[in-house]
This record gives C-alpha cells, sequence and structure tokens, in this order.
C-alpha cells in the first residue's frame, strides 16, 4: 500500500500532520531514531505535507536539557494537545514502530477523536 501524498496534503490544508516515529526500542539507539525520524519528516515536508514530529523537536531539548528522553511520564503530557491539534497521525513504519508504546498511544489518542491514522513505508520515501 503506498502512502497518499495528495490525501495528506488536502486533509493537512489548515492544520499539520502529528508524526508517530520509534524511540526508544530502536535497534540504533535514540539518535538514529531521531536522525530517521527528521528524514521522514524533511521528505513529508518536500511533498508538501505541513506536519509536526516529536521526536524531531523533543529529543535535542531532552539531550540538551537534561530531562529523561525515555519518561513517558514527561513527554506524553507534553505531546498531547499536539496530538489534539493536529489532523490526524502518519505512523512512519521504521524498524520497531510495531512495538513501540508511545505510538500506541498515539493511535489511541488519534482514534478517541476521530482523527485519520495512515502509515507511511519506508519504501514510500524514494524519490
Amino acid at each position: 500500500m503506498n502512502f497518499d501524498v495528495d490525501e495528506a496534503r488536502q486533509i493537512s490544508s489548515d492544520s499539520f500532520w502529528y508524526i508517530a516515529t520509534p524511540y526508544a526500542k530502536y535497534p540504533d539507539g535514540i539518535d538514529a531514531a531521531f536522525q530517521d525520524a527528521c528524514k521522514a519528516s524533511a521528505w513529508l515536508i518536500k511533498q508538501g505535507v505541513r506536519i509536526y514530529c516529536p521526536i524531531a523537536h523533543t529529543h535535542p531539548i531532552a539531550l540538551y536539557g537534561n530531562i529523561d528522553p525515555y519518561s513517558h511520564d514527561i513527554w506524553l503530557p507534553v505531546d498531547r494537545p499536539f496530538m489534539q491539534a493536529a489532523c490526524g497521525v502518519i505512523v512512519v513504519r521504521l524498524p520497531t514502530w510495531e512495538i513501540s508504546y508511545g505510538i500506541q498511544c498515539e493511535i489511541e489518542e488519534m482514534n478517541k477523536q476521530n482523527k485519520p491514522v495512515r502509515y507511511l513505508w519506508v519504501e514510500d520515501m524514494r524519490e
């Protein structure tokens, strides 16, 4: 199944998508998770899709602000207002996405709000 960029652009025309990517259990560590989240976010931006990616935003804040980057008790409350404001979630299917506690919470939050959940495969991002 291919990601529908046109649909994503249309849905976010006056809003933004929340980008869900794996982090804590990423095979190459959280720095690699951050880099891959940024690459996926950049690809979406290049396609004209408006996005907010919490990993791209909060990873450096955690590291340079001396905040536990693994704490769901800290980060889920920070992310919740962005989930509420977003038009939906795009789950980037990077390694370990399917076992990510954070992604499960993000999908559940979007389902509670009856917002779309879309999946972006790495293969879809090849230009």
